[in-house]
Parts: C-alpha cells; structure tokens; sequence
C-alpha cells in the first residue's frame, strides 16, 4: 500500500462519519444538493488566521491572496479577518470590489495586465504592484487619461529564492517583477511622475514547509528591501515580504512551524536598518490560510476489480481536483491525504485507488492507498482543498462543469 497524506486537525468522526463543524457530511451533501462539493470551514479559516497573528510581530500585516480560493462566501469571511487582499486579474479585482472590499485594501500583482485591468485598478484605487518599466508608462498614461493620482509599487524579482519551495517566484530569470538592479530607477521615475509611491513587493517563492528557509528568505528581503530603498533615495512605505508559508499535502510533511517564523522575524524587527524604520509591512499567504480548511467530496459510483487491483469510481475527479491527482507540477505523483468520509476512522481493510469519472489514466485521486472497504453510494474526502481546487482545475474537460461549493 501507498501512504496517504496527513489529514488535517480540526475534523471530526460523529458515528463514524466524517463531520465538518456540526454537521456530518452526509447532511451537508443533501444540503448543497449533491456532490462533486468542495466544504469550506469557516471556523476553521478564523482559527488559522488567529494563529498567525499569535505567532507574527504586531507590527505584519496580513494579506489573503484570492488566487488560492475566491469562493464569494469566503472572501466576504475574510473582510472581517484579513488588513488587506492581493489580486492577481481584473476578475479578481472586481469580485473583491462587488463585495464591498475598499480598493485601499487591494493590491494587483501579476505579469500581463492589460490596459483595462490596469484602469479599473487605477479608478479603483488599488495599488499596482509593477511587473516592468513599459507597465509603469502604460499606468501612468491611463492615470494621467483618467485623471486619477496612481498608487504604485515595485514588484521586484529578487536575487535569491526561497528554499525547498514548491514553486520558485524568484532569483534568476524569471517573468515576474523586476531585477533587482533596475527597481531603484523606476522608483524614482514613479516619484517624479507624481504618483503615490507604496513601496516593494518581494515574494521568492510559495509552498515551504521549512521554517529556516522562510526565516532565511525573509531576512535577505529585508536586506534587499533596505538596500534598495537607500539605492532609490525614496523612504519605503511599505513592504510586501511575500508568502511561502505551505501546508503538509503529502506523507511525511510536517506542518510548518510558523511560530519559530514568528519568533526570527519579531527579533529582525527589533534592529531594523534606518531604511525601514518608519515602513509598513504585511505577508501575502493563500494557502496556508485556507487549503486545510477545505474537503472535496465526491461519491463512489463503481466498485470494479481489474487485474486484482481495487478501482472506487467516483463523480468527481482531477477536473476539479488536478492538484490531488498529481497533474499540477508535482514531479513525482504522491497521495493527498483522503479517506472514506462514510466509514471515517474505520480500519484498513484493503488497497484500493480512488479514481475520477474522465477517459484518461490521469483521473486518479488516491493510488493503492490504504482504506476500508467502500461500496458504491459512500463518500470519498479529498482533504487540503480549500486552495488551489476549484478554480486551479479543468472544470469542464469532457463537459463535466464545475463542483458545488458551500461554506459551513
């Protein structure tokens, strides 16, 4: 058998049935009318964000980035727990705005932003996190059309990267931000240009499990936020010191331990250069803040033997859960943590794969992983998909069409 993944603390067995906050997910299913259903936990997001001001300075702000999960529901939760948003579309941007979000709480980053997005932003009042010198003159032309003073900062590619990262954001080549060495000409071309400079955002790479290489990750980013304030001759308003903080999704992971973070980044900010004396600063996170709040359920359909190996056919899939099928840059295919939600904590009985309802091997969403048996009409828990599922999946390969989501 192939181990599965860690399941997250904060789910319970009511009967020997998987519950999610008081209700058992069978109640939850009839609910939302059926499944493929991503459950999001409300209590639990609160829960995470608590945490993370627990273990951070007072003085680090919180960002949710909404490229981890915009579900509506959420995002209006997370107005009440968050300082700020970080968006990466003009989608994006218009959801938070449609809720009632106030721009000054928004940032866009992202390469590619068409001249819309950027003037919705600018109308808006966002604040621009630049990816390059031609998008600083294409904002500052649509202000000036628009008349409006643009809030701007400088998304910089940074000359390292975060270590043992799942997705590297900086160091190198790289089509986010810009090289170190040409962002202080561009701050001050911003400056003289007249609009409201809001300083860096520095984020080197996303899903580290490893405290020392996020606390290392952030002391070289206050170096070069430092360095490169002195270099602009500009004060720093503000710094986005990025993200990086992950979850545990395979076996063996081990959750990070974010008040060791804590702990280092509070001791940097007691003997802070002269450069960032009078900044602002926050932490951009998506995942680590909602992906153990969310389950994928899913209901087995078939139960087939096929050259002595066991096959749990479900309704959902990699359509929806591409992440947890291995088909979203994982190298080498490891297990999620997953489980018969309708026979939660019941003995191993068997090997058995859970696999999706497309024409293609790659639909698979446990490999010969350990469960008991499961009969068609059980459940199946994808665990750690509050980020990066619904809309990080091909919902409508084979016209399948998107899963359904409530908060709980």
């Amino acid at each position: 058998m192939k181990p599965l993944g860690p399941i997250p603390h904060g789910f319970n067995d009511k009967d020997g049935i998987l519950s999610i906050g008081s209700k058992d997910v069978r109640e939850l299913v009839r609910e939302a009318g059926g499944t493929p259903l991503f459950v999001y936990s409300r209590q639990m997001v609160a829960d995470r964000v608590a945490l993370l001001r627990r273990a951070l300075p007072e003085r680090v702000h919180v960002h949710y980035a909404i490229k981890a999960n915009p579900f509506p529901a959420l995002l209006q939760a997370m107005s009440e727990l968050v300082d700020g948003f970080d968006v990466a579309s003009g989608g994006e941007l218009q959801k938070l705005l449609e809720l009632g979000v106030a721009a000054g709480r928004i940032s866009f980053a992202g390469p590619g932003k068409r001249d819309a997005e950027l003037a919705a932003a600018l109308a808006a009042g966002a604040t621009l996190n630049l990816e390059s010198e031609a998008e600083a003159e294409r904002a500052l032309r649509l202000a000036g059309e628009l008349g409006v003073t643009a809030r701007m900062a400088i998304r910089v590619n940074p000359d390292f990267d975060l270590k043992g990262s799942g997705m590297k954001m900086g160091g190198g080549a790289k089509p986010f931000g810009l090289d170190a060495e040409r962002v202080p000409a561009l701050a001050r071309r911003i400056a003289a240009a007249g609009a409201e400079w809001r300083g860096f955002h520095i984020f080197a790479g996303s899903q580290a499990i490893s405290a020392d290489a996020i606390i290392e990750a952030q002391a070289r980013t206050l170096a070069l936020a430092a360095r490169l304030a002195s270099e602009s001759g500009l004060a720093l308003p503000h710094l986005n010191l990025g993200g990086g903080f992950g979850i545990p999704y395979f076996p063996g992971d081990a959750p990070l331990d974010v008040m060791a973070v804590g702990a280092a980044l509070a001791e940097r900010m007691a003997d802070l250069p002269p450069e960032l004396a009078q900044t602002e600063f926050c932490v951009e996170l998506g995942r680590y803040l909602v992906g153990e709040a969310g389950v994928y359920l899913t209901t087995v359909i078939d139960r087939k033997v096929s050259h002595g190996e066991v096959f749990l056919v479900c309704d959902g899939g990699m359509h929806h859960q591409l992440a947890a099928s291995g088909n979203f840059g994982t190298v080498v295919r490891r297990n999620y943590p997953v489980a018969i939600a309708t026979r939660f904590g019941a003995p191993v009985e068997e090997e058995a794969s859970v696999v999706g309802c497309l024409c293609t091997p790659l639909d698979r969403l446990a490999d010969k992983g350990g469960f008991p048996r499961a009969e068609p009409g059980d459940l199946v828990a994808v665990f750690c998909a509050g980020a990066y599922g619904a809309t990080a999946s091909p919902m409508q390969f084979l016209g399948q069409g998107p899963a359904r989501e409530i908060m709980v």
